[in-house]
């Protein structure tokens, strides 16, 4: 299967989830509890919420 790459422009903090993910989807079937706990609180972090 072949995959298509984009190129674009990323914050670091975005950059840090999409390799958090990477590295938690790489773990799986294994699938450490700690990659998926960090990858969720990165994008919790990144969502704008009322306070």
């Amino acid at each position: 299967m072949e995959h298509k790459t984009r190129t674009m422009k990323v914050t670091d903090q975005e950059y840090e989830l999409l390799e958090s993910i990477r590295n938690y989807n790489r773990s799986f079937p294994d699938g450490y509890p700690q990659l998926l706990w960090y990858a969720q609180e990165l994008f919790d972090n990144m969502l704008r919420q009322p306070y």
